[in-house]
């Protein structure tokens, strides 16, 4: 069949009337990017190329091999994810030069050049979907097939990862499968100095894979813009770019250097990760534009796999929806078993939910749980007796206060009020961003106008708003570092009496940090407020040989100072009983 711009492309009918029937649920990403598709096929200006895709197909399945050794027969999801990437294309029109017939001077001419549609592909799939190998696929087919010298570019979190996507290929060369590699592996790689026919033409060297024939080279690079930037990258892969900690843009880096040549190739592959509000979250919120229609990008594909709500986590029908090759590539079992281990071990639910079922969750809890996050219905603690703590220690970024109120039942309501510059709230992250305005409209975050806090200004609007609230704080614990100002005219306005000192360290918070945990694991510490929420997802605490344990301050832009906060609210509480009889 030669190019058609009415054609139903061939794995992607099969797929699209498999989920009419009932057959493969999907998800509402899932079920817009097919909405994206059919889109493409009733467009006039897009064209469908079976041979291309028909091409990969046939190489994949007669050259290359799986990380053991094994034949590869491509999987139904690859030939669609395959597919979208190599069966669309387009035209436009071009200025080309054109010598002349005598070989001196020449001319532009207009010709209309045929280009392939996808540029960039998102996987974001669960553990298991054998990711790595498709995109080992990808590069094997445009190392060997493509005829002019290219530069390709494996890279994920750590560089050995990374070497996880190369391994297939590694296996193949040595395997030697199919006639193609057959040939390119002919001679001896240690023949530098005889004929070039008698030498290997693809090998694994120290600069990563090899082809002489064409001069292409496949190699892993750091997962870093400085490494990244600036490539003229003809197919670029990138792996698990939501699962780790990952605070830079790197796709975007490639794409600058890539989009120099015509018919690059970005893979983003990933599972779903529990790091929450950086650079992965507000590329979601831009593939969820381009999904809903909001933003118009047909040069991306998007296969965003994960189950609609927690609900279908226990209902093994529903599991396709977060990994289509389940049963294939991982089995129900390993699944169950998972399912089983986030029920029994709450330490370990975010991670399984985020990784198996694609199911984003708040946080990564490392020292509380995640059901001890959840806020409590709305509760106003009018007139009562509190404890005050204060976390100035970055008085250029973030300020924070707690008030902790006794209750009679032996637990304690919360009630937090923090503070930023306009400047650090400007630079913030667009998912951050969304994250911190809803801070705002609760009224547990205020923006305070300029480069840094002026302590003065954080002072006399805290003070308005104990007022306002009618807060009766009878004690004061702070961390000593930049609240000098602060406490001094506190004490000039309120009295030295309750005022603490809390030294922030093992020594001192190993006793409240556990006490705040058995409160805690009770849903006995009342908090009404997503940032407090917030602020106890992102705690992670060092325990020393002793057992003694401090709160640790992992980046400066994961916010715990709340809980700090009330750590010094709870030590001057513990340390005045009389002043709350």
């Amino acid at each position: 069949m030669a190019l058609s711009n009415t054609a139903v492309p061939k794995y992607y009918g099969r797929f699209r009337d498999a989920v009419i029937r009932g057959e493969i649920p999907v998800c509402k990403q899932v079920s817009m990017e097919m909405n994206r598709i059919d889109a493409l096929i009733a467009s006039p200006k897009y064209y469908y190329d079976d041979k291309a895709v028909e091409g990969w197909i046939k190489f994949c399945e007669n050259e290359l091999v799986l990380t053991d050794g094994s034949d590869l027969n491509l999987l139904d999801s690859f030939k669609l994810w395959g597919e979208q990437v190599w069966g669309w294309y387009y035209y436009v029109e071009r200025s080309v030069y054109e010598p002349n017939e005598d070989g001196h001077g020449g001319h532009y001419v207009q010709k209309t050049i045929k280009k392939r549609l996808i540029n960039k592909q998102y996987l974001i799939v669960g553990r298991g979907a054998a990711k790595s190998l498709y995109a080992s696929s990808m590069h094997g087919y445009e190392l060997n097939v493509d005829p002019s010298t290219t530069h390709q570019v494996a890279t994920a979190p750590t560089m050995k990862q990374a070497e996880e996507t190369m391994s297939p290929l590694k296996t193949a060369i040595t395997r030697a499968r199919g006639p193609l590699f057959k040939f390119l592996t002919q001679g001896s790689l240690q023949n530098t100095t005889g004929s070039r026919a008698n030498r290997q033409k693809l090998c694994s060297t120290k600069k990563g894979i090899e082809n002489f024939l064409t001069g292409s080279l496949l190699e892993v690079r750091a997962m870093s813009i400085d490494s990244l930037q600036g490539l003229r990258c003809k197919l670029a892969t990138v792996d698990e770019w939501l699962s780790g900690d990952i605070r830079e843009d790197v796709v975007g880096a490639i794409e600058q250097g890539a989009s120099k040549l015509d018919d690059y190739l970005i893979i983003a592959t990933s599972s779903e990760g529990t790091v929450r509000n950086g650079v992965g979250d507000s590329v979601k919120m831009e593939l969820e534009q381009i999904l809903r229609g909001e933003y118009i990008n047909p040069h991306v594909s998007i296969w965003w796999y994960k189950l609609d709500s927690l609900d279908e986590v226990g209902i093994p029908e529903m599991w396709l929806k977060a990994n289509p090759n389940t049963g294939k590539t991982v089995t129900y079992e390993t699944i169950q078993l998972d399912v089983e281990r986030a029920e029994k071990t709450p330490a370990a639910r975010n991670d399984i939910l985020a990784k198996r079922f694609g199911i984003p969750m708040e946080g990564y809890t490392y020292f509380f749980t995640y059901d001890e996050t959840i806020p409590h219905r709305k509760r106003s603690f009018w007139k009562m007796p509190c404890s005050l703590g204060a976390d100035l220690s970055r008085g250029d970024d973030f300020c924070a206060f707690t008030f902790l109120f006794p209750l009679s039942n032996g637990g304690f309501g919360v009630k937090t009020r923090n503070y930023i510059s306009s400047l650090t709230f400007n630079k913030l992250h667009p998912a951050m961003r969304m994250k911190y305005e809803d801070f705002i409209k609760e009224g547990s975050l205020a923006v305070m106008e300029g480069t840094t806090l002026d302590m003065m200004e954080v002072y006399e609007d805290l003070d308005q708003f104990i007022l306002q609230q009618e807060y009766d704080v009878r004690t004061f614990g702070f961390d000593p570092y930049n609240a000098e100002a602060f406490v001094q005219r506190w004490v000039t306005e309120n009295g030295p009496f309750g005022v603490e000192k809390v030294q922030q360290g093992a020594r001192t918070e190993s006793v409240p940090l556990g006490e705040i945990k058995k409160i805690s694991e009770e849903r006995l510490l009342i908090f009404d407020e997503q940032l407090f929420g917030f602020a106890m997802g992102n705690c992670i605490t060092i325990e020393d040989t002793n057992g003694n344990r401090k709160l640790l301050k992992k980046r400066h832009d994961e916010k715990i100072d709340p809980v700090a906060a009330l750590i010094d609210a709870l030590v001057a509480f513990k340390r005045n009983p009389d002043a709350f009889e």
